[in-house]
């Protein structure tokens, strides 16, 4: 046998799954999805743009099984690491951020540094059909990465390469708007979040019947934990659905389905809420997180609900330098940057853009600005 035959067969049959790069009449289903050749009028994820309110995932990344169980923290700064490689996701290249965007509001780097390890360690199976039957690919989260010394340094990562083929042939995704993504207070509630977004769009579609080991994997639930329906259904699932409808576009049902006596398979039931509906989410989001848990357990007695500190509005002086952006523009940024004064910091991008073209996209481009800014003047 020739040295390197392995080597060709490997190639083959991973072109024989990718046979939307090759035929253009043919078709390459994932599970759960399928992708068509672009004449088709799909367009690939890699091909969507996150924008000042929102970051893309794609579908093959939502609906997976977590082999290794990753925490809230580990799946939110995950999802910032896919955003900030976007625009070269699929490339073989390192990707530069700074750790105080993974940090957040904690002081310590600590935790960035476990979720990264996590990240590293988790395995992931993506069900896909391979030369017409049923397989299962295996894949790493998060390749390898440098960490600077520095409390205010930078983290310099890549995309697996495995990984990095199916978000190049991936044709579902989910939008997620940041600031629910940052409100939501657990893991369940984050992955069923991400599930309705991934299909709230679909224009046939409003249910999908899962098994419930399905469920269990998806939700990234810890073997031999909630095994009984009825722990899973009052620890994860329930709080989950609540928050769910309390602060996203959609509202959710997971309905139980018996075989016999014994619950088997769920069915996860979506649908847009009304603008009432949508306006009352939009209200929750402005409270602390403390407001928003009574508000999604309905628990009002004896409990003084605060809204949020009232936010410091936009200065006069800023506007002889240009119009306002969008409200949600300076929420993410003070989500993204808290301590800064983001009104200083636009300040400075009018002053940095003044006699440049004009951006396409201002929101988008003062988030970037800042970014930068913050990683030269940690503070």
């Amino acid at each position: 046998m020739p040295a390197d035959l392995p080597y060709i067969l490997g190639e083959v049959a991973w072109r024989t799954i990718n046979l939307v790069e090759i035929l253009p009449h043919q078709r390459y289903k994932r599970k759960g999805c399928e992708v068509t050749d672009m004449a088709e009028g799909k367009i690939r994820t890699i091909e969507a743009r996150p924008n000042a309110e929102s970051l893309i995932k794609p579908g093959e990344l939502v609906d997976l099984i977590e082999v290794t169980p990753l925490s809230l923290n580990d799946r939110r700064i995950y999802n910032q690491l896919l955003e900030n490689a976007w625009d070269a996701i699929d490339k073989p290249v390192t990707h530069l951020i700074a750790k105080s965007v993974l940090r957040g509001s904690h002081n310590s780097n600590d935790r960035v540094g476990d979720s990264l390890e996590r990240l590293m360690s988790a395995i992931v199976k993506v069900a896909v059909i391979w030369d017409g039957e049923p397989a299962v690919e295996r894949v790493q989260l998060l390749g390898g990465n440098l960490e600077s010394g520095r409390a205010d340094g930078l983290l310099e990562y890549e995309i697996p390469a495995r990984l990095r083929k199916i978000i190049r042939n991936s044709q579902v995704f989910a939008r997620l708007q940041r600031e629910v993504m940052f409100a939501l207070s657990s893991k369940y509630a984050l992955t069923l979040y991400e599930m309705v977004q991934k299909r709230g769009n679909l224009r046939w579609k409003a249910s999908e019947k899962f098994t419930l080991e399905a469920l269990r994997g998806i939700m990234g639930v810890p073997k031999g934990k909630l095994t009984s329906w009825s722990n899973l259904k009052l620890r994860a699932i329930d709080p989950a659905v609540a928050e769910v409808n309390a602060l996203s576009d959609f509202m959710v049902e997971i309905v139980a389905i018996k075989t016999g006596r014994a619950v088997t398979h769920v069915e996860l039931r979506w649908w847009r809420k009304d603008g009432d509906a949508s306006g009352a989410a939009d209200r929750a989001l402005q409270f602390s997180k403390v407001g928003r848990r009574v508000r999604v357990e309905g628990k009002t007695e004896h409990v003084s609900v605060e809204p949020a500190p009232e936010v410091r509005p936009r200065p006069a002086w800023l506007d002889s330098r240009g119009v306002p952006l969008h409200t949600s523009t300076y929420e993410t940024a003070r989500l993204r940057h808290p301590g800064y004064d983001i009104y200083f910091v636009e300040g400075e991008w009018r002053a940095w853009a003044a006699g440049r073209e004009p951006a396409r996209d201002p929101d988008r481009a003062f988030l970037a600005f800042f970014r930068s800014y913050a990683e030269k003047n940690p503070l």
